[in-house]
């Protein structure tokens, strides 16, 4: 036997009462009961969800003593009900068992031998004056042995949920009522003026008032007048830009402090727009402002109604609105607006395609794939044509010029004779150029200034929209840029390139479109093979990513070691990119510019700034970023030492700049300005040994 506890469910606490009776001592005082309700909902939904409870261990245990609560049998009567009573002076009336036969048989049940329960029925019935059971005609369910308390766990101390609930109510239940009519009565004391209640405000346009509370802190921050402006401008503000404008960079930072949202129409991208514009103004002058369908006019007009106050108000009476069917209209992303013709050739071509016995062969004792002979070509454009020979020669020459078609050893264009030729698309190259998508481009070529002049165009409004590239052009979101319109459009002009006639180029024209390729390149190689990270990335950054241009491979490393630097050797390398036979060597400048390397975004933490030139201005834009890349990184000079740092991008390619380090110094010096400028100067006049180390180059991309 021994001591017995009250087992069953815990009580639990009325939370209602937790709520409400705390009222009773508030006094409202014109304050609504919506005014506490979310706290006192607070509560209540707090208490509920951790379900506190009373354990045992808190109430108190109700000890039975055997010796002094035990009852003799003879001491006992029998209910008729089947239950026991107790006498009040000790005699207890027994019932009588055969009035009710039902009894009898209950009692049996009760008393099952298999299992406890028939003891704990017997225990129940010796039990005199303190039975605190209830009777049931069901076998009462066994009370689970008492276990001895679990271990404790050695990596924590700290007590589990079951044995924290009802602290963590008992700590709630305390704090709720006193909290609640804390606030009730600070509420109350702010209404009468006791002095409480502390506004705060640090400025005379009450931007921000601030409310303090004891244990409540509420900050209420007014919206300020562009903010508010906003919200009553329901039109839209359209800008027409260009590309490498001042005056569009300057409209974009105007809106951009003023917190204005507005619609950019750049006419180098959207060339369409360009069109509409004129309709609308007369002239393509760029930029120009319109609210809704409302010209305001320039840049002037737009600083001048801000400098007087007006703009606010002209917002107000022109943008309040929505915006008309009448603005201009906004272009469609993702959809070309560009028309393309094919070429006169094309149908030829395509006959050609399908009627050329087109086979492997084996021509001086080489395997060449996919070829046909060039007599074959001339009879199956006689019968297509239904032409003479001359005629047809001379067809098969111009589709060789057009790069249609290319000799299988790069000897000729096209030559009556017993030559193999093979179509562009079937080139051994072809497959790892990134701007062939599957078949090539057999629409007309565009002329080889309108590609370039597009495709600076569209790297300016790259760089200059607000979130591609940092101001400074040293860091670079190529995801966003991947994702932008100007991109897509750019991914389309490199189909263009597949057949452009680059002899058409002037000198400058040449160097622009060279350095602004290798630049847009490296952004589209990033983009889809990622940053080099190491010595195999940089060969296949450098020299596997590669375009098709003007029918030939051209990769990162043939743009820069081949072309811009006249056909030397890359550093490391021990043969020069192009041969005494190859087809492209008439790319080669007549001189190598040292300055093309402050002009080439290599895509890393070292490299120059990201930049794009124009044709006719790109020695002094070179110039110019020589100069700013000294300025920034590029040198560095300790005169006690007599020390000058340097890029690694001089040592790399020291050729170029004359070789010998007293040429390089003379050369550099031509590129810097204020103190490094002096310094350098005095050492090199002093005659003395000057030292040039070569500063760590950061392979790490842009980011």
């Amino acid at each position: 036997m021994g001591h017995h506890w009250y087992f069953g469910c815990f009580p639990k606490f009325s939370l209602l009462s937790i709520l409400f009776l705390p009222l009773k001592s508030l006094r409202f005082d014109g304050y609504g009961f919506s005014s506490v309700l979310p706290f006192l909902l607070y509560i209540y939904t707090s208490c509920f969800f951790f379900n506190f409870s009373i354990p045992s261990s808190i109430m108190n245990p109700i000890e039975i003593n055997p010796e002094q609560d035990k009852v003799h049998d003879a001491d006992q009567k029998i209910i008729p009900n089947g239950g026991w009573r107790a006498g009040q002076d000790g005699d207890v009336e027994a019932g009588k068992s055969s009035e009710n036969k039902e009894d009898s048989d209950s009692t049996e049940v009760n008393k099952t031998p298999d299992s406890d329960v028939a003891k704990e029925a017997d225990h129940q019935i010796n039990c005199n004056g303190h039975n605190k059971y209830i009777p049931t005609s069901k076998a009462q369910v066994p009370l689970p042995k008492p276990e001895p308390p679990k271990p404790k766990m050695e990596r924590s101390q700290s007590l589990s949920i079951a044995e924290s609930m009802p602290l963590i109510g008992k700590y709630i239940r305390d704090r709720s009522s006193s909290f609640s009519a804390a606030i009730m009565n600070r509420l109350s004391s702010l209404k009468e003026g006791s002095g409480d209640f502390v506004l705060k405000n640090d400025s005379l346009n009450f931007e921000v008032t601030e409310f303090k509370i004891p244990g409540v802190k509420v900050i209420v921050k007014l919206k300020s007048e562009e903010e508010r402006l906003e919200d009553q401008i329901r039109g839209r503000i359209t800008l027409f830009t260009k590309s490498n404008c001042e005056h569009s960079i300057a409209a974009r930072q105007f809106f951009k402090e003023k917190g204005l949202r507005y619609v950019e129409i750049n006419i180098d991208v959207f060339t369409k727009s360009g069109n509409e514009l004129m309709e609308r103004t007369g002239s393509c002058e760029v930029p120009q402002i319109f609210f809704n369908d409302s010209l305001i006019g320039g840049l002037a007009t737009l600083k001048s109604l801000s400098e007087s106050g007006e703009l606010h108000e002209k917002m107000k009476e022109l943008l309040g609105p929505k915006c008309p069917e009448e603005a201009p209209k906004v272009p469609v992303y993702g959809i070309n607006d560009e028309e393309d013709k094919e070429d006169e050739l094309v149908g030829v071509v395509r006959f050609l395609r399908q009627s050329l016995p087109i086979q492997d062969r084996l021509i001086k004792m080489k395997m060449v794939k996919s070829c046909f002979a060039g007599p074959d070509v001339v009879e199956a454009i006689i019968n297509h044509l239904d032409c003479g020979r001359r005629k047809g020669i001379a067809t098969a020459k111009m589709m060789a010029q057009k790069h249609f078609i290319h000799h299988v050893f790069g000897e000729n264009d096209f030559e009556n004779g017993y030559h193999y030729y093979r179509f562009l698309e079937h080139e051994p190259f072809i497959m790892g150029c990134f701007n062939f998508r599957s078949s090539t481009n057999d629409n007309e070529p565009k002329p080889a200034s309108f590609i370039a002049d597009r495709l600076s165009k569209l790297m300016f409004s790259i760089v200059e929209m607000d979130g591609y590239v940092s101001d400074d052009r040293l860091h670079v979101d190529y995801f966003r840029i991947s994702k932008s319109e100007e991109f897509r459009r750019y991914i389309k002009l490199t189909r263009d390139l597949q057949r452009i006639n680059l002899q058409l180029f002037t000198p400058n024209e040449r160097l622009a479109f060279f350095l602004n390729l290798y630049n847009a390149m490296v952004i589209h190689a990033v983009i889809s093979i990622g940053h080099p990270e190491g010595i195999l990335d940089n060969k296949a950054f450098f020299l596997d990513f590669q375009y098709v241009i003007g029918g030939y491979p051209h990769s990162l490393s043939i743009i820069e070691n081949g072309i811009l630097r006249n056909n030397r050797k890359s550093p490391f390398s021990l043969t020069k990119p192009f041969s005494k036979e190859d087809r492209r060597l008439h790319l080669v400048p007549m001189r190598v510019n040292p300055l093309i390397h402050f002009g080439l975004c290599k895509g890393t933490r070292s490299s120059p700034k990201l930049r794009f030139f124009t044709a006719h201005n790109v020695e002094d834009e070179l110039i110019s970023a020589a100069k700013d890349y000294f300025q920034s990184e590029g040198i560095k000079i300790d005169r006690e030492l007599r020390t000058v740092y340097l890029t690694r991008i001089i040592k790399w390619f020291s050729q170029d700049f004359g070789g010998q380090e007293k040429e390089i110094l003379e050369w550099v010096l031509n590129y810097l300005e204020g103190r490094n400028a002096k310094l350098l100067k005095t050492m090199l006049g002093d005659g003395d040994l000057i030292t040039i180390v070569y500063q760590d180059y950061d392979w790490s991309g842009n980011l």
